[in-house]
């Protein structure tokens, strides 16, 4: 990963909403390893990127199997 989780974890609050792969509804506030769990690691070393870019106070990702993922900056 490009960033440290520690560091994911200090900048952004994690929230995703929608449902897992097991059809159960998700809307709750995650780590960095709760993300990893739910969508992998390459997406969340993609979004965590694109949220460190971002200069909006949230970034928003929205995955075509129903996740929506957003970083709010703190």
């Amino acid at each position: 990963m490009v960033y440290s989780t520690t560091e994911i974890n200090r900048n952004f609050l994690i929230k995703v909403y929608g449902r897992d792969d097991q059809g159960r509804r998700i809307n709750c506030l995650v780590g960095v390893s709760g993300l990893i769990r739910l969508i992998g690691e390459k997406f969340a070393d993609k979004f965590s990127v694109k949220a460190f870019n971002c200069k909006l106070d949230k970034f928003v990702a929205k995955l075509r199997r129903g996740i929506k993922i957003t970083f709010y900056y703190r």
